[in-house]
Order: C-alpha cells, then structure tokens, then sequence
C-alpha cells in the first residue's frame, strides 16, 4: 500500500536529472509528484510550465546537477524562478548531487570559485532552502546566505557493510587520498575498524607512486570516497592494496559519475564491489560489480523534518549500529 502525507501545503516536482529517485522519495514521503512539463527548443532553450496551482505553497524541486550539468542547472534556475513568478510560499531544493562543488575554492592563480558563483545563482532565483547530500566539501554551505542541510551517506555505507559482516579488526577502511582521512575515520568508528590512507609520491620520473599508511595485509580494505568519477582513484588504489596483500577490496563512493571509460577501468582492478548512492542517474555504462543503494529514505525522512520544523540532527548517525554496539557492550 503506497503512503499518503495529508498536507496540502507542501507540493513535490520533479526535473529531468534523476527522475528515477524523485519517484523513489514521492513514494517514501506519500506525497504525489507535481504536474509539470520541461522541453528544449532546437536551440537548446529551455521552456517550463507548471501545470498546478503552487500559490502560497511550500515547494520542493528535486533535481541533481550532474550531466550534463550545465543543461540540469539551468533547469533548475527556471523553475524557481516560475515557481517564484507564480507565488510559491517557499522554494525547497532536493539536490542529492550538487555540481560545481569541486571548485570550492582557488587552487590556482586567477581560478574562479564556481561553487560560491552556484550558490549565489541559486540564491538570486529565489531559493529558501537546500537540501543536499554529502557535498564534496563541508564548508560549501557557508557559500549559501540561506540555510543549508547536508545530509551524510556513511550511515548508508556503515549499514550495508554491518549487513555483511563487513567490521572488526579483520577490515581496514582505506581513504585512495589524504584529502578523504575524515570521511574513512566516520566509516571506521561505525565498524570498529582500523584505518589506512594512500599517499603518493613521485619518481625520478615524475610520475606518481602510491603508497600505504596503515596495516592492510590479510585484511578486507574498504576504499572510501565522495565522487567516483572516472574511476582512475579507485582503480589505482585498489592495484596498491592488492599488492600490499589485502584480500578482498571494496570501493564505496556517495556520487557515482562513471565519467569517461571508468567502468572499463574498474572492471579491470581487483576491485571485488563497487557501492553507490542513486544519487546520480548516470547516462554512461556502469561496472559490472556495481551495487546501488538507494538515498531515498533518507532524503524523504530529512524532507519531511523540515516541512514539519523538526530537526534534523537525527540523520546524521548510523542509530542501528549505535545500538548495536551498546548491546556489544552490555
């Protein structure tokens, strides 16, 4: 039996990004996908018409900017701005993926910082709110003058590998770059596990050469990452650990682009598994290992705390395996 939210105060449209999980969070929250159309001109234009009354309404647009991003952004700036046009109470945005989060600041001389030009865009078109899912730097929701959730997958991951046996001392959660030490501790405090980061040095060549920190011989490693975009990180990675003696590998990443020939790239490491969030509905062709988890109770349940002024907080954490432990322990 499909749920039903009572409240006519909250309406839910979906864009042409991923409109695979938009479906998947309507069922989750009850609450029926608004009536609307979005076509391009030959040109490339973009026209959208929202067939239903949103006066006075709170609503929330479901759209990741993932490729071709430049086409789903703008998308998206044109429905907020019909849904402002037409009077909505407020503007919500679902952004399980939010592009441009890379450029999140100057690496270089004269680099724009396209994540804060993005923000203010979204702001300027009249966005209340965003709602979004691990951005690839914390800090990018400072960039907002409006309030920002950011929603975590390690929870997600966490679950999945407990559901596995995947924990103790037998694995080791291994970050493929030392930018990513944070995101592996988080998924190794869940699991009781040690951790492990690769790091690089060059060659007299100049050429790059990883290697390990941390113990990974006869264990289980579990690389962990936010993108996996063309799949050369993991890939490499996943050669270093096999070499140093891990068994079996796992790769885990929030956003999976498959950018590229990455699949072909990942079919040919050791990689065991390869596990993802939906929150990307990718057009490119997938390894064959791949395993989707779905992110839609979870952004469902964080949608429906905001429309209802509760918090938040709650989702951030792995409660079951919380709990889980505090058994363990008793």
């Amino acid at each position: 039996m499909s749920k039903s939210y009572h409240d006519k105060q909250i309406k839910l449209f979906a864009l042409n990004s991923n409109r695979g999980l938009a479906e998947k969070i309507s069922e989750e929250t009850g609450i029926p996908l608004g009536k609307m159309s979005s076509r391009q001109f030959s040109d490339g234009e973009i026209q959208i018409n929202i067939e239903e009354t949103v006066r006075g309404i709170d609503v929330y647009i479901i759209q990741s900017t993932s490729f071709p991003v430049n086409n789903h952004l703008m998308e998206l700036l044109i429905m907020i701005d019909a849904c402002r046009r037409a009077s909505a109470n407020s503007i919500n945005i679902v952004m399980p993926y939010f592009g441009y989060a890379r450029q999140d600041r100057v690496a270089r001389s004269r680099e724009p910082i396209t994540a804060k030009l993005v923000a203010n865009m979204l702001v300027k078109a009249g966005v209340n709110r965003v709602l979004t899912l691990d951005l690839h730097a914390a800090q990018i929701q400072g960039f907002f003058d409006i309030p920002v959730d950011n929603l975590y997958t390690i929870p997600l991951f966490a679950e999945y590998c407990v559901s596995l046996g995947l924990k103790g001392s037998d694995v080791v959660v291994v970050s493929p770059k030392n930018s990513g030490i944070k995101r592996a501790r988080s998924l190794a405090e869940y699991l009781d596990s040690p951790i492990a980061i690769i790091d690089h040095e060059e060659d007299d060549a100049g050429r790059q050469k990883g290697y390990i920190i941390g113990e990974v011989e006869g264990k289980t490693a579990l690389l962990i990452d936010d993108i996996l975009n063309t799949g050369v990180t993991f890939s490499e990675a996943s050669k270093t650990l096999q070499k140093e003696g891990a068994t079996d590998i796992y790769a885990f990443a929030s956003h999976g682009l498959f950018a590229n020939e990455a699949a072909e790239k990942l079919n040919a490491s050791p990689i065991k598994e390869i596990v993802v969030t939906d929150s990307v509905a990718t057009k490119e062709e997938t390894p064959i290992n791949i395993k989707y988890l779905s992110a839609s109770e979870l952004i469902a349940d964080a949608l429906i705390r905001i429309h209802e002024r509760k918090p938040v907080s709650p989702l951030f954490a792995y409660q079951k395996a919380k709990k889980a432990n505090t058994k363990e322990s008793e």
